[in-house]
């Protein structure tokens, strides 16, 4: 099993069961983009040895959102048109207007869509503790997921997390003060931006957090809108001003239990995701403490 890299967040009020989950994805499954189609997006198995759409773990879920894009590049419908347009102005010898050039340029491409290389790629999820995780730092590719979960099984009420301070507000403070709360620790990068009109933006790596260029910054009336941060000397990520989780990496400790934890393909896969579920679930019951907690209207009606 491959760990997530990123973490986009939504709120759950409320969490399906795993059975109505796995028999509303199944009747969604992928299909390859074919035809005049530029995209198509389905639900697969979470790993290949899997048969079903959503993978279970001690009230864990996993489930997998795939998706294929046709590519065709602009340079290839122009040079095509370009082409056709000089051989009618060859043989009729005539100007091609704009209008024909455009009823051109849509031949063109449905005559290349069907024949076009497809580009696939997942986004992975997990639905746990009240919350749904999708591993993507894309906010449109996270939103996409969770249409397609709210067309397979509607309302599916989940919302970007509110909590009662900021991310911005407390990156900000706890930049200024040289620390983070709880099991948080700076780590050495962050992105700094002017909140006035020029919108200057500072980003800093592989430096000391709390030296005094950075206090200056922050004294100059820039927020924090990404901040590297480490927890509990587990995972190494930054955090975004809209409560994303990027860049995450899983250090060796954790990486070392999964692999000890698990014997053949089946095993370890399953060790890794509750290995991974659990943690990722501390984490951001940490985060969401340091931030203040959630709004009472995000609060959780169930466990999960």
């Amino acid at each position: 099993m491959t760990w997530f890299n990123n973490a986009t967040l939504f709120r759950l009020t409320d969490t399906p069961d795993a059975i109505s989950l796995s028999e509303a994805l199944s009747k969604r499954p992928f299909q390859p983009c074919a035809g005049l189609d530029w995209f198509s997006e389905g639900w697969v198995p979470p790993a290949a040895h899997l048969e079903e759409p959503v993978f279970v773990t001690r009230g864990h879920m996993l489930v997998s959102l795939m998706r294929e894009d046709k590519v065709l590049p602009p340079a290839v419908i122009r040079k095509a048109v370009d082409t056709k347009v000089a051989e009618i102005e060859a043989k009729e010898l005539r100007k091609v207007g704009r209008k024909e050039k455009l009823a051109l340029k849509d031949q063109v491409t449905d005559d290349l869509l069907p024949r076009a290389f497809v580009k696939p790629s997942r986004v992975p999820a997990l639905i746990a503790g009240g919350w749904l995780i999708a591993d993507t730092g894309s906010a449109p590719r996270a939103e996409a997921l969770v249409s397609k979960l709210r067309e397979a099984l509607p309302p599916f009420p989940a919302a970007l997390p509110r909590t009662l301070i900021a991310p911005h507000t407390a990156m900000t403070d706890w930049l200024a003060a040289g620390e983070a709360p709880g099991g948080f620790e700076l780590d050495a990068d962050a992105v700094l931006k002017d909140g006035g009109e020029n919108g200057a933006e500072v980003r800093v790596s592989r430096i000391d957090l709390t030296s005094d260029e950075i206090r200056q910054h922050i004294a100059t009336g820039k927020q924090v809108v990404k901040l590297g941060l480490i927890w509990n000397e587990k995972i190494r990520f930054q955090l975004t001003d809209t409560m994303q989780i990027k860049g995450i990496k899983w250090l060796d400790v954790l990486q070392d239990e999964a692999s000890q934890a698990g014997d053949d393909r089946a095993s370890l896969f399953e060790a890794t995701a509750l290995l991974m579920a659990s943690t990722i679930g501390e984490l951001i019951v940490d985060l969401v403490d340091a931030l203040g907690g959630l709004e009472d209207s995000q609060q959780h009606k169930e466990a999960a």
